[in-house]
């Protein structure tokens, strides 16, 4: 693991990323210390205050403190992005090992269901169910979820199939290895390295999501700090103060931009193979 962060830090955008990860980390860990106000204070007579010493981002339209908001926005981004990245890839890690371990009828509806679930655009998709559940953290990490399994899916199947026949294995088998032995000490540590790096391209991904459900107003519901929430009162009032949108947009593309660059110099760490392919 440490050689390959000292990779991903000698890359020649990694280092970028991988500095924007950490800052993002500190201030969704720790939103309490490092903000200046309650997330929920109502201030009504500094209303749509420009930046300032006091408020360095500004205030929103009840006066609330748009950099503490912007920073609790920070933890739910990344609660909902871990969450939903980590039940899609332990669910896509059992779906793809099973299709290709699973007898050819088990595994084509295996498939026949990632199938079911991709031809649906994934906000889409998440906005059906939103409108038939309601809103909730809960549900969007859920939805979204389900939506990134086939994608995990088919890699650890794919990785798993070019796996299942090799020497090494083979070797185990003929000294008495079970197939659970074989299974966790052999095949899922050896999967792992492709579906790590997709899961950290696909965290972006999920902020993006969760955001626009947000700022359609079927995602995290207020007075919940959300980006996408703070998008959207910010567009409402957009004539009033321009501030709540640019800083949060600004939050919500630095986020994207850092994993995204993380993500590729973790690629290329991984696999040298791949390197310069993006």
């Amino acid at each position: 693991m440490g050689e390959i962060l000292k990779n991903v830090w000698h890359h020649p955008t990694g280092r970028i990323g991988l500095i924007l990860v950490v800052l993002i980390l500190i201030m969704g860990i720790a939103p309490q210390w490092l903000a200046p106000y309650s997330p929920t204070k109502l201030s009504v007579m500094e209303r749509f205050a420009a930046p300032s010493w006091t408020h360095i981002m500004g205030t929103d339209q009840l006066g609330r403190d748009l950099f503490s908001r912007l920073l609790y926005g920070t933890q739910i981004a990344l609660v909902v992005a871990l969450s939903t990245i980590g039940i899609a890839l332990i669910a896509g890690i059992l779906l793809g090992v099973a299709a290709a371990y699973a007898p050819a009828w088990i595994a084509k509806i295996i498939l026949m269901a990632f199938d079911i679930i991709n031809s649906f655009p994934s906000l889409i998709f998440a906005l059906a169910i939103v409108a038939l559940l309601g809103p909730g953290l809960e549900k969007v990490v859920l939805i979204v979820a389900i939506t990134l399994i086939p994608h995990f899916g088919r890699v650890a199947r794919a990785q798993t199939l070019s796996l299942k026949n090799a020497p090494f294995l083979e070797a185990e088998r003929v000294l008495g290895a079970g197939r659970i032995r074989i299974l966790f000490h052999h095949i899922i540590p050896n999967i792992m390295g492709p579906l790590v790096v997709l899961a950290s391209m696909d965290i972006p991904v999920v902020i993006t999501i969760e955001a626009g459900l947000s700022f359609l107003g079927v995602g995290v519901p207020p007075p919940a700090a959300s980006w996408g929430t703070l998008l959207n009162d910010g567009y409402v009032n957009l004539s009033q103060s321009v501030w709540p949108v640019v800083f949060s947009g600004l939050f919500l593309t630095i986020a994207t931009l850092a994993f995204t660059l993380f993500g590729e110099a973790l690629r290329d760490a991984i696999d040298p193979k791949l390197k310069g392919r993006h």
